[in-house]
């Protein structure tokens, strides 16, 4: 297998979406965004029989005065995970790169599932959580993953047996809930939880109206998204970080922002990113005003439509939660979400291969007890 960088950005993207269930965070307009923000990209085609057989963007970039970097493939690599062959020569490649780069370890987070209803008796030594749930997908019959690879516990075996570890930190979402847009209108419709169907003509009925968002109304969906991380208590970062994403996805006609308004009012907004076959919902806001009108199903429900319209064949409603359980504080959206019509889908995660073995202990192990045993001491001091 060779190992072939590629610098171009027509070429990079044509390539990826010529491979199985290509991510918008494999692209080369995350990459690049990532370089404004502290990171390095580097992408790299896996070339086997002159044919590239799996891509991975890989992310560099040194944490604090460590003097080796740590790599990360965000939702990657791509390439055929049911080829057990392919996915073994690939995990070499990324090793080999580690050792070459003296990185502390190198992270992947790939689109692998479980198979739906699985419920696994426990994880193999090092896998992380196994599935959790009432042995269902969650969201009635069918498969959960919309074409997704379910070859997640094949998967981990592999990892494991390579020496890679699961991650203690786990980026991105690991679980998530898809939808099948390949379905006619009607059918989505008729697909949803009568409750999330009727919620959506309640919505219209009470004068709830969406449009499509431009550059300028950014500040705007920011403010929205400040409320909702502070009524929901989740920490975001600066406005500049997100305004440069939106921007640069909008500018290139790879993301939509759609807002709901009441009387003129915005009450709620997401940001619908695009790429090959495949829609995300990976940003979204909402005011505590008008939430009785039930804002938020007529905007998924026009997301639905959005995504359709772009040519996307699914819908990755982004995030769900860890354990499929209600004490879960994510059980709420996640509720909402499968209330669409989408069906859970339990990931392999985020894995770690250390090549810097001693390194990587102190970076997730030691390091980690030792900053919050001087956080506690500042606090307790006062300081």
């Amino acid at each position: 297998m060779e190992r072939v960088e590629v610098r171009d950005a027509e070429a990079w993207d044509a390539a990826l979406l010529a491979l199985p269930n290509p991510h918008v965070l494999q692209s080369w307009a995350w990459g690049e965004f990532k370089t404004q923000h502290g990171w390095q990209a580097t992408r790299l085609l896996f070339v086997e029989g002159g044919e590239a057989v799996a891509a991975a963007s890989v992310l560099e970039r040194r944490v604090g005065r460590l003097p080796t970097p740590v790599l990360y493939v965000p939702k990657g690599p791509a390439l055929d995970w049911d080829e057990c062959g392919v996915r073994v020569q690939v995990a070499a490649e990324l090793e080999a790169l580690a050792r070459q780069r003296r990185a502390l370890f190198v992270k992947i987070d790939p689109d692998v599932y479980y198979p739906a209803g699985m419920q696994a008796s426990g994880p193999a030594q090092g896998a992380g959580p196994a599935p959790t749930g009432p042995g269902t997908n969650g969201a009635g019959d069918g498969p959960a993953c919309g074409g997704r690879p379910e070859c997640a516990e094949a998967l981990a075996e592999v990892l494991t047996a390579r020496g890679w570890r699961f991650s203690g930190e786990q980026v991105q979402y690991r679980n998530t809930v898809l939808l099948d847009l390949s379905q006619s209108e009607e059918e989505l419709l008729a697909g949803m939880k009568q409750k999330s169907r009727y919620n959506v003509r309640l919505a219209r009925r009470r004068g709830v109206t969406v449009r499509e968002g431009v550059a300028g109304d950014l500040a705007l969906f920011y403010g929205l998204y400040a409320e909702t991380a502070e009524r929901d208590h989740f920490i975001i970062r600066p406005a500049e970080y997100y305004v440069d994403v939106w921007g640069r996805f909008l500018e290139r006609g790879a993301a939509q922002l759609l807002l709901a308004e009441v009387a003129g009012e915005t009450v709620a907004g997401l940001m619908l990113f695009t790429f090959g076959p495949t829609a995300w919902y990976m940003y979204g806001a909402s005011s505590d005003q008008h939430r009785e009108d039930m804002p938020n199903h007529l905007l998924q429900w026009e997301a639905c439509r959005t995504a359709k319209a772009a040519g996307c064949r699914l819908y990755d409603l982004w995030g769900a939660p860890d354990r499929l359980e209600e004490a879960d504080p994510m059980w709420g959206v996640h509720q909402f979400k499968v209330g669409l019509g989408g069906k859970a889908a339990q990931g392999v995660g985020a894995w770690d291969y250390p090549s810097c073995r001693l390194g990587y202990r102190l970076y997730t192990d030691v390091m980690p007890r030792i900053l919050g045993r001087m956080q506690r001491r500042a606090g307790n001091e006062g300081a």
